[in-house]
């Protein structure tokens, strides 16, 4: 008899499902492989979102520090301006100074009221008076 049933060819133990089971662990093994990559793309697209909004946040605070180097920028050419011309206002009130003290000196050469008034000849008035009362009152305030 030449006929032989199927399950005498098949190896003794196994089963015909068993020959299925290398494709499903491949498929399985495949989806394991996809879902890592996945994840791997999702940390990598949420480092990106971190990384954009790091961005942003650092262009504002450089668009800040664009607008306070203006403001100092202009703050330096108005103290430079300032300083340009402090020599011409100390001439100024050089002149002014001498001016006034010959003015004086020819009013008492002219009275001659007194030799005492002669002898000591009269500075001129302040320019500015800032009273230093009010700038005690004010250093109180600040404290």
């Amino acid at each position: 008899m030449a006929y032989t049933s199927r399950s005498t060819m098949l190896p003794p133990g196994s089963s015909g499902s068993s020959l299925r089971q290398p494709s499903n662990t491949i498929s399985q093994q495949q989806s394991s492989a996809l879902a890592a990559r996945i994840a791997s793309k999702k940390a990598e697209l949420e480092n990106l979102h971190q990384l954009r909004d790091m961005s942003n946040a650092l262009a504002t605070q450089m668009e800040t520090l664009q607008s306070k180097l203006e403001t100092l920028k202009d703050g330096t050419e108005a103290v430079a301006c300032v300083l340009a011309n402090w020599d011409n206002v100390l001439r100024a009130i050089t002149m002014a100074s001498t001016k006034f003290t010959a003015l004086q000196a020819e009013e008492n050469d002219t009275n001659d009221n007194s030799q005492d008034e002669a002898a000591k000849p009269r500075l001129p008035s302040t320019l500015v008076r800032i009273p230093a009362t009010q700038q005690e009152k004010h250093k109180d305030r600040e404290t």
